[in-house]
């Protein structure tokens, strides 16, 4: 099994380039100003704060936020592969009950350095907080950038079930055929994935965990066994977990030092096979089948209450 280096100094640059799987204790702009200006990732793939106050985010204004964010990412471009890939997924900053979406914040940030944005990724989940002054939100975006045109894409590496995978050519020299693809259709670009809330199999002490399979999927399709994976805001490591499962390389970037110790235990139990995840391509849970789902009849053997006014 492959160690997992822990480093907190520039000084121990040295052992996380020469590592397989490495963790940089500390802030991620540090860490890449570092590293080498030069090509070394092919797929960098996060879910940065999204500035809304949570414990392990300090709040700024939506202007410093954003100056910040495009700091780090004028360190990551010269820093992937021609044929990579840089995946960054977000939410909404909330501002006294109104939302700006980031993904349209972001991608100026992107663009100005000549990215092709290639898909704006729906992620969709079905559980989170209920709002009672507009819509529940139920949804977030990746927004997936390459480098060049000559880009890596697995599709075949992550196709789903087709939805009807009976179908056949009904004209033309093909009649008769079936007209689906036998490895499953193309996975669109809106993915039902469930979040990891306080019955997920993936649960830890991080309050916004992100889903392995969500990652799995990206990380699938757009690299190659042994290419290297970075995450700048690596929180307990589910792109390490993906990575590793996988026999992908990883290196991740993370603050404090619980998630760092979290996501070394992950990442080890991943490379030992050990690795409780939810699979990307697993069928959401039909929630019809569920008792909660349907409503109680009344109990009629209870002997009626009577109601006497005063």
């Amino acid at each position: 099994m492959s160690d997992i280096v822990t480093i907190r100094s520039l000084n121990q640059l040295p052992a996380m380039l020469e590592s397989d799987y490495a963790l940089w204790q500390g802030d991620s702009e540090a860490l890449l100003v570092g590293l080498p200006s030069k090509p070394i990732f092919d797929l960098v793939v996060t879910s940065p704060p999204y500035n809304v106050g949570k414990s392990y985010e300090r709040k700024a204004s939506l202007r410093d936020y954003l100056a910040w964010q495009a700091r780090i990412i004028d360190l990551l471009i010269p820093r992937l592969a021609p044929t990579g890939s840089i995946c960054w997924q977000v939410g909404n900053y909330v501002d006294n009950g109104q939302i700006i979406p980031l993904d349209i914040q972001f991608d100026p940030l992107f663009r100005r350095h000549g990215l092709a944005l290639r898909n704006r990724i729906i992620w969709h989940f079905g559980h989170g907080l209920h709002n009672k002054r507009r819509f529940s939100g139920r949804y977030e975006v990746i927004l997936w950038y390459t480098k060049t045109d000559d880009y890596v894409f697995n599709l075949d590496d992550v196709r789903v079930p087709s939805k009807y995978p009976g179908k056949r050519h009904f004209k033309g020299p093909k009649t008769g055929q079936l007209s689906g693809n036998p490895r499953g259709k193309n996975p669109e670009d809106v993915w039902d994935i469930p979040n990891v809330k306080s019955n997920h199999i993936e649960k830890t002490e991080h309050p916004c965990q992100f889903p392995v399979g969500l990652i799995e999927r990206l990380l699938l399709a757009l690299t190659d066994r042994d290419d290297l994976v970075f995450d700048p805001f690596a929180g307990v490591g589910s792109a390490g977990v993906a990575a590793a499962i996988h026999h992908r390389r990883f290196w991740g970037a993370e603050l404090l030092p619980d998630y760092i110790n979290t996501a070394r235990e992950r990442i080890r139990s991943a490379l030992s096979d050990k690795a409780r995840y939810r699979p990307h391509d697993k069928p959401v849970y039909d929630h019809t089948k569920s008792n909660l789902s349907k409503i109680p009849l009344p109990d009629l053997t209870s002997p009626p209450v009577l109601l006497i006014a005063k």
